[in-house]
């Protein structure tokens, strides 16, 4: 099997779709503007530093949400989709996944974003199977701001990807796995894969890429 993943943010989007939900759910006046985008901001800069506290962001991340509630959650993302999401869908990056997909590769998005923020980003971009941090829910459904299972992140994609694979009754020898990501936080599914590819990637992992000699794409100018 060839197994194709997708990195999604600044890898088939040019925005972080977790960093502009925050800032979306700001906008619409859901949290604090002036304390939640200190914190938004802090955040992303310690996930670009690599020292990012997975637990700690998502209770953050997904508050005004878990108190919005189901209905409004779900009407704000559809609106996140039409205002901030599909202009950011580029076609050089819907191209690339067809591609794949055409060439009969199993494709699939791995990403370290909720999968509140990003199931529907995934559907955008035609990939049906995703695997992205899950979220914990109450009695009734609904999420309780902790992680449920081994978060997508860094090793967490490795462990993510095991799984999917020991489900699929397969071994890592049985696909040969190409991995598209921009970030140096995906180093250790990067060095799974045998074909790593940096897309629009960070100064680190530009870095390492050309050291190594791993294929560097610039998807977006």
């Amino acid at each position: 099997m060839n197994l194709v993943l997708f990195d999604l943010d600044h890898t088939l989007l040019p925005i972080d779709s977790d960093y502009s939900w925050g800032e979306f759910t700001n906008r619409l006046g859901w949290t604090d503007p002036i304390e939640f985008k200190a914190k938004n901001d802090q955040f992303y800069a310690d996930y670009l530093a690599g020292n990012l506290d997975i637990h700690e962001y998502v209770r953050f991340a997904t508050e005004a949400v878990k108190l919005k509630g189901a209905d409004a959650a779900a009407k704000a993302h559809e609106q996140f989709m039409q205002e901030v999401i599909l202009p950011q869908v580029k076609a050089q990056a819907l191209d690339l996944v067809k591609q794949h997909q055409a060439a009969g590769d199993h494709v699939m998005m791995v990403t370290a974003t909720n999968e509140f923020v990003t199931r529907p980003i995934a559907l955008a971009f035609g990939i049906q199977e995703l695997i992205s941090v899950e979220l914990a829910r109450d009695s009734q459904g609904w999420i309780t701001g902790e992680i449920s299972g081994t978060p997508s992140f860094k090793e967490g994609k490795v462990h993510r990807i095991s799984d999917w694979l020991s489900a699929h009754q397969k071994t890592w020898q049985d696909v040969q796995i190409t991995f598209y990501s921009d970030s140096i936080n995906d180093l250790p599914l990067l060095e799974r894969a045998q074909i790593p590819v940096a897309v629009n990637p960070d100064a680190r992992l530009r870095q390492l890429a050309t050291d190594r000699g791993w294929r560097i794409l610039q998807l977006f100018s």
